[in-house]
């Protein structure tokens, strides 16, 4: 099945060379997108020189930084029309662990519609994180599956491998979450249709190279968009606007 890599980026550039070296180790036969917002540090310059060394390779340059969900759904989109069947999403900055790859996709060869990396399932860790930190995510994760009725342990989790079929029936263009949220929204977006979403322990490393891009902003629109999702689809029920039809 045709395998396609996803990785966004913006002010990568210490990490996007290692990133691309230890991806292609871990799936050799997979294609890679470089998503770059037009990093001033030279991020996408670096991962084109790469690319032409280690091949199967695709840098898509945007001509500027509009936010995590605008760089997958662009990503996204360009794979599904390029018929790719399986996609990975997964940050640039070394969090998540590459070889874990082979993992997620072995989870959708099982039969999973979506697999997750996830950090809240037994095996699943985050070393070195401060206790501040760690509570506001855990919580914020659980906050989000009771409103939503999603049943995920780690609905934020940027690391996912999807059957392209899925993607297509949730409409990943139609959404609209720009930071973070963009993971819940999918997220939440799956349950609503029932698809198959299977959790796969990961240890969440920190990033040693490198800023975050997590703002008190980016937290407040994933607070905002759960809460009004949640009280949305109580009031006015019924199918998804945005659901597509399954592909036969």
């Amino acid at each position: 099945m045709r395998t396609l890599v996803i990785t966004p980026t913006f002010q990568e550039a210490e990490n996007i060379e290692q990133f691309l070296r230890r991806a292609r180790e871990a799936v050799p036969d997979a294609d890679i997108m470089v998503v770059d917002d037009s990093s001033p540090d030279g991020t996408g310059a670096i991962a084109e020189r790469v690319a032409t060394e280690l091949g199967q390779i695709k840098v898509h340059h945007r001509p500027s930084k509009e936010g995590l969900g605008e760089a997958y759904r662009d990503g996204f989109s360009l794979a599904l029309d390029q018929g790719y069947e399986r996609l990975v999403q997964i940050d640039a900055d070394l969090s998540h662990d590459p070889s874990v790859i082979p993992q997620l996709l072995a989870r959708l060869d099982e039969g999973a519609d979506v697999a997750v990396g996830s950090r809240y399932v037994p095996g699943g860790s985050i070393p070195h994180w401060p206790w501040f930190r760690r509570a506001l995510s855990r919580y914020g994760n659980r906050y989000a599956c009771f409103v939503l009725g999603i049943k995920l342990r780690d609905a934020t989790s940027g690391y996912r491998a999807y059957r392209a079929d899925t993607l297509r029936e949730i409409d990943l263009g139609s959404t609209r979450a720009k930071g973070y949220g963009f993971q819940i929204e999918t997220g939440y977006r799956l349950h609503r249709v029932g698809g198959k979403v299977v959790e796969v322990p990961i240890t969440f490393t920190d990033r040693v190279r490198g800023y975050s891009k997590m703002t008190w902003g980016i937290f407040a629109e994933e607070l905002l968009l759960v809460t009004w999702w949640g009280i949305r689809d109580r009031v006015f029920r019924g199918k998804p606007k945005w659901r597509q039809p399954t592909a036969t």
